[in-house]
């Protein structure tokens, strides 16, 4: 697995508690795992968040959250997944921020190639029918993917597709090796027959799909998701599958969750939207756990963090 190693934090004061807070279903996991002087406790309603050092959050603990901005004590928050856009806002500033790059990446790229086989073999379409119809089914291996957001999940994408024959071209911030650069979609996206979106939510993704790049999409030209939902301009969307001139797979939306009546659910080209789980096995859960098991005995030795996404002040300051 892929890591970056970047000096964050020489640990907690000798004269203090150690503590960590881990959210409630990796938290027997971690605690088994915890080095000699690690208090482990489980994120609840009655946990004072305030006297914790190490924090290991799921994304259903809202109220962690909604206190992190006040916490003055947290020097490591560890989210237990690859964004970190929901949680980046919320840091105080002593704090160092580390995501679960590289946990999932396996049950997120099958689900992307769940979403290509489902569209070329028919079978997302005719889920839902109730009768007997005229279909063709389509090779994988004829098409070219172009995958948006060209990172770990994107290379096992990658990697899934080659027994198909399906060409890969990667797409990512800038041009470098064997990746194409972002503003290189214009000439890239006509010749696409599935566009997939891996890439994270920033100022600089927000939006990058709008009318112009969806308008650029060849006829029947499948997108697929697994991003982040900003990414795409949703009334642009609905736009081009009210029509079914595109179709869509999509794992996120904007919004977040998808109401109830919203014209994304009956748009003629949507095939399939599925409730932001395309990460969310077992054992990427396990495998999300384990790395904030590892962290915590890292942070606790004073040594170099994983996955580093901000070093706080406090940090720094050591």
């Amino acid at each position: 697995m892929d890591f970056a190693y970047i000096p964050t934090t020489n640990g907690p004061p000798e004269n203090r508690q150690r503590r960590a807070a881990v959210t409630r279903a990796g938290y027997e996991r971690v605690r088994d795992a915890a080095p000699a002087g690690v208090e482990v406790v489980a994120i609840d309603d009655g946990l004072d968040l305030g006297t914790v050092d190490f924090l290991v959050p799921a994304s259903a603990d809202a109220r962690a959250f909604e206190a992190l901005p006040d916490l003055t004590r947290v020097e490591v928050v560890q989210v237990l997944s690859a964004g970190t856009d929901r949680v980046a806002e919320l840091m105080p500033p002593q704090a160092t921020l580390c995501n679960a790059r590289g946990t999932r990446d396996g049950p997120v790229a099958e689900w992307v190639v769940a979403a290509l086989l489902g569209a070329t073999s028919r079978t997302l379409e005719c889920a839902p029918l109730r009768a007997w119809t005229d279909r063709f089914v389509e090779d994988l291996e004829s098409w070219t993917v172009l995958v948006v957001g060209m990172g770990s999940i994107g290379r096992h994408v990658a990697r899934l597709l080659e027994p198909f024959g399906t060409r890969v071209v990667g797409v990512a911030s800038r041009a470098r090796e064997d990746l194409h650069g972002v503003d290189e979609l214009p000439a890239l996206l006509p010749d696409a027959d599935a566009v997939v979106i891996l890439t994270p939510l920033s100022a600089a993704t927000r939006g990058l799909f709008g009318a112009a790049e969806l308008a650029a999409m060849r006829d029947g030209a499948l997108l697929v998701n697994a991003g982040r939902g900003p990414v795409v301009d949703t009334d642009a969307l609905v736009a081009e599958t009210a029509t079914g001139r595109l179709r869509a797979v999509l794992d996120v939306t904007d919004p977040e969750p998808l109401p109830d009546g919203h014209p994304l659910w009956t748009a003629p080209g949507v095939l399939a939207i599925t409730p932001h789980i395309a990460g969310d096995s077992k054992l990427g859960h396990l495998r999300a756990v384990d790395l904030a098991a590892r962290q915590l005995t890292r942070w606790a030795a004073g040594e170099e963090l994983e996955n580093v996404v901000r070093v706080g002040s406090g940090a720094a300051a050591r």
